[in-house]
């Protein structure tokens, strides 16, 4: 890929349960919504510093029959309005489940590289950030500069990783990305 045919935009790729929001398992209801610490306030910080915001979601609970789309935008546009209007710039979801996998599915990076394409996103400048291995192996598929694990610390410690960098809060995922 030339420097004519990468994107100006830089951006920074979140997943969204266990990220972004407390991970209920399947989250469908939109009374579940419940930001993890610091999310809210930091968010707009990585705005401010020029990035485009872009959720990257699993969702197999659609697959599964668990729940429908309209329940996943039900979730996203609660997150959406407890975050404040214009913070996150786009949401990708992938509904495959890990049986019947695309390459739009993490670890895959189609949902990333598809987003490239349409938001003009440089991926050598952009971020990902998740909550599992996954999640930070599409980011490094995708080509982006570093690929961030969001490890809640619960006890188990963080699981055995390729990541860049790994976080034990969304401020310390913070403080590494204006770092760099």
């Amino acid at each position: 890929m030339n420097n004519r045919d990468r994107g100006v935009e830089k951006a920074i790729f979140l997943d969204r349960d266990g990220t972004l929001i407390r991970d209920v398992g399947y989250c469908s209801k939109a009374r579940d919504v419940e930001l993890l610490e610091g999310v809210g306030k930091l968010l707009p910080r990585l705005k401010a510093a020029g990035f485009r915001l872009v959720i990257v979601t699993n969702q197999s609970g659609i697959g599964r029959g668990y729940f429908t789309e309209a329940d996943f935008w039900s979730v996203q546009n609660e997150l959406e309005k407890q975050l404040g209007p214009g913070v996150i710039d786009a949401t990708y979801f992938c509904a495959d489940t890990p049986q019947n996998e695309s390459e739009r599915r993490k670890p895959n990076p189609g949902m990333l590289l598809e987003a490239a394409r349409e938001l003009g996103i440089d991926l050598e400048r952009s971020y990902m950030v998740g909550d599992k291995v996954s999640d930070t192996q599409a980011g490094i598929r995708a080509g982006v500069r570093a690929s961030i694990l969001c490890s809640s610390d619960d006890g188990r410690g963080p699981p055995e990783s390729d990541a860049t960098f790994v976080a034990k809060d969304f401020n310390e995922v913070v403080e590494f990305i204006l770092g760099c």
